[in-house]
Formats: C-alpha cells, sequence, structure tokens
C-alpha cells in the first residue's frame, strides 16, 4: 500500500513526532511510506529518507510552537493520492488539511485534549469545532489512544456514525530489556520527571514540593520548553540546587537508563489523552505518582500507580512523595500491572492499524 502519515511535528525525537516515527518506520518494512511534517526552524532537511521513510517537511507558521500552519503543505496535499491517509494531532494545522488529499482510506488520530491549555486557545477550540467536525466527518476510521480520549471526543462531537477504536501508543520493549533486578536500591532516591516543560505538565508544582521533599531525595528533569527559565529561577530562590538537574536531547539508551534508575516518577499535568512517558516508567518497573485528571485516571490503581486530591497542595504533594518513594517494589510486578492491556510493543499498534488499512481497502 501506498501510505501517507501527516504530522503536525518536525518528525525528530519525542512527543507526535515519536509517535509518528515509530509507526511509519515499522509500516515501512511492507508498505511504501511517506511522512508530511512540519519544519518550523528551518533547520531539518527538506526532503530525506529515514529507516525507509520518505519524509517531507514543510514550512510553516508556529506561534507558541502550536497550530503548525502551513500552506505548501496543503498545496502538495491537493497534488498527490495514497492508498492511506492517516494524520495525527487534532489541534494542528495538518490535522484538517488532511482531508483534502487524494485517497481511499482516510485514519486520524486525534490526540484530542477537550480544552485548550491558555485561555486564547480554549476560546479558538471552541470556534474552530465546525471545522473539527467537518474534518471527523471524512475519516474511515478515528483511532483514539485511550477511553478517557474516545468519550472526549464522543462528548464534543456527533460521532454517531463513525466508528471510534481505542488503541494505546505503544513502547519498543527491546529498548527496556534491562533486567529489573538490578534496580538499586540505596538511601539515595530520585524522582523523574520526562515532558515538555510547560505549565500544564505540572512540573513546577514538583519544583515548589522539594523543599518540603526529604533531603536525600533528588528530581532529575528531561526535557525542554518556555517554563525551563522560570524552574530554574525558582530552584535558585528556593536553594534546591544540588538536588535538581535537568536533561534534553537524551538519546534513547540514556533516557531508558534515566527510568531505569528512578525511584518515583511524577506527572502532574492536566490534558493527556494517554501519556506514554508512564507507560514507559511503569514497563521500567518504576511506580508513578499521576494528578487525577484526563488520560491519567486509567492508570490510577493505588498500588503501582498513585494520585493526589489536588496535586496543587504542595504540602499533600511532598507528603505522598515521602511516602510512595520509601516503599519495597517489585519491579516485575510493577512492570506486568498494566502489561497488555495498556502496555503494548509498537509492533502491536502497526499490527492494529494494519489490519483497519487492510481491512477498509478490502471493502473497496
Amino acid at each position: 500500500m501506498k501510505i501517507l502519515q501527516i504530522s503536525t511535528a518536525s518528525y525528530t525525537i519525542g512527543g507526535m513526532s515519536e509517535y509518528v516515527r515509530n509507526v511509519s518506520s515499522r509500516l515501512a518494512r511492507n508498505h511504501d511510506v511517506t511522512v508530511y511534517a512540519t519544519n518550523p526552524s528551518h533547520r531539518l532537511p527538506q526532503n530525506e529518507i529515514i529507516d525507509g521513510v520518505k519524509v517531507i517537511r514543510f514550512s510553516g507558521f508556529n506561534p507558541n510552537g502550536a497550530y503548525y500552519l502551513s500552506l505548501s503543505m496543503l498545496g502538495e496535499l491537493m497534488k498527490n493520492k495514497f492508498d492511506i491517509v492517516h494524520a495525527h494531532n487534532y489541534h494542528g494545522f495538518p490535522f484538517h488539511i488532511a482531508r483534502f488529499s487524494g485517497k481511499n482510506v482516510f485514519c486520524l488520530s486525534p490526540c484530542y485534549h477537550g480544552s485548550g491549555h491558555t485561555s486564547f486557545r480554549k476560546k479558538l477550540l471552541q470556534i474552530s469545532q465546525f471545522v473539527g467536525q467537518s474534518t471527523l466527518n471524512e475519516a474511515n476510521y478515528i483511532f483514539a489512544a485511550s477511553e478517557f480520549e474516545k468519550n472526549l471526543l464522543l462528548r464534543d462531537f456527533d460521532l454517531s456514525k463513525k466508528e471510534v477504536l481505542v488503541i494505546p501508543r505503544g513502547i519498543s520493549f527491546p529498548e527496556f530489556d534491562i533486567d529489573l533486578e538490578e534496580k538499586h536500591n540505596g538511601s539515595k532516591k530520585n524522582i523523574l520527571f520526562v515532558g515538555r516543560l510547560v505549565d500544564y505538565k505540572g512540573i513546577q508544582y514538583l519544583v515548589e514540593a522539594m523543599p518540603k521533599i526529604d533531603s536525600n531525595i533528588s528530581l532529575n528533569i528531561v526535557g525542554s520548553g518556555p517554563l525551563k527559565q522560570f524552574l530554574m529561577n525558582r530552584i535558585k530562590k528556593l536553594n534546591i540546587s544540588d538536588r535538581v538537574k535537568f536533561y534534553q536531547n537524551l538519546d534513547r539508551k540514556d533516557l531508558v537508563k534515566m527510568y531505569h534508575d528512578a525511584d518515583l516518577f511524577v506527572l502532574l499535568s492536566k490534558f493527556e489523552a494517554f501519556s506514554k512517558v508512564i507507560s514507559e516508567s511503569l514497563y521500567s518497573g518504576v511506580p508513578c505518582l499521576v494528578a487525577n485528571n484526563s488520560a491519567l485516571t486509567e492508570w490510577i490503581d493505588n498500588k503501582v500507580c498513585f494520585t493526589l486530591n489536588n496535586p496543587t497542595d504542595i504540602n499533600e504533594l511532598a507528603l505522598k512523595i515521602n511516602d510512595i518513594i520509601y516503599r519495597k517494589f517489585d519491579p516485575l510486578e510493577v512492570r506486568n500491572t498494566f502489561l497488555g492491556s495498556k502496555i503494548i510493543d509498537w509492533d502491536e499498534v502497526v499490527d492494529t492499524l494494519e489490519f483497519y488499512y487492510n481491512k477498509k481497502m478490502g471493502a473497496l
């Protein structure tokens, strides 16, 4: 099959790019796969082949790392024909122009949050709902990453005549093939956060809690974003610079080691359609503490994944961390709790997508 994957991001590492990249590289083993991506920094090649995937990046406008407006992508979409067109990320322009491409089967992975991350984006999301409904109406399949995301889509749009299917995000099991029995259990403990450094991810609450957390506990922050300078200033003011370290642009091997060495993973995000970092943490044998909202609620079992009544209550957050981080967890039990249900390998994700691609193509 001739397949086009459409990404709002630049097809590099992390976030939406990582999902599209893992799916596309595996599909390319048996199919002719092209990815249309964006190039907001203009630093990446316009055309390249990565793991057998033809990647074409388009210039565009992405204010504050959002929307990814690209008229040149629209022009290219209207010129070409594919068997399958699969677009990702409802909150970006490429998702909505994907329907203008020549195609036999049209699939969507919305990664829909149901709200904007700022007041302006909330208002824009409301205004654009008509456009969103039109895009979703065109789809043969809509793939949600969680039951939570599926329910948001059903709440906000009329999808009574559409198939909305839940396919969790995958992880690469071979990357994490580290002996869990070797996990350290010393007196020094560390918390891990992996994600974009923006308000809605809640990393600021974790930083504020650090002075109230036992002094032998450190915090590793992996990621970049507009909140980084603010966080660095607060860390200095709170006099905890010796306990907090920042990392970014880690290769996968180093990131896997960060997971493996962590004692607790914390994510206090307001908006998550799935959360692959929770999947990767649990598969690494690391218990998690998450906010009690969005798709994060589907991970909470209070055995290996815990929650707070109010993630912005710094005292409650500190007490919870001090409690959980000293408990004895069996890493294999942590890994196996969601294995096969919410934690699946990328190969299984692609097998499922291929099944639906072929099902619809066979019906034409």
